[in-house]
């Protein structure tokens, strides 16, 4: 069980086709503090169907698309 699921899990229920988080939103809703540890978990998303676009240090923000097959 990845420190990340509730999060994975909410973008899995996300209703659009690309959408951003902030850090904060991130931690709030994953219900841990985002660290640099999120590098090592951005692969996970792809198994709920989606992938993490983009990551912003300077607006502390991560995009994520949703994988079209």
């Amino acid at each position: 069980m990845s420190k990340y699921e509730k999060l994975w899990n909410y973008i899995e229920e996300n209703g659009t086709e690309s959408f951003s988080l902030t850090f904060d939103e991130i931690a709030r809703i994953a219900g841990v503090p985002r660290d640099h540890s999120f590098l090592t978990y951005k692969k996970e998303p792809e198994e709920f169907g989606w992938k993490v676009a983009k990551i912003s240090m300077k607006n502390k923000t991560v995009a994520f698309e949703k994988i079209v097959m």
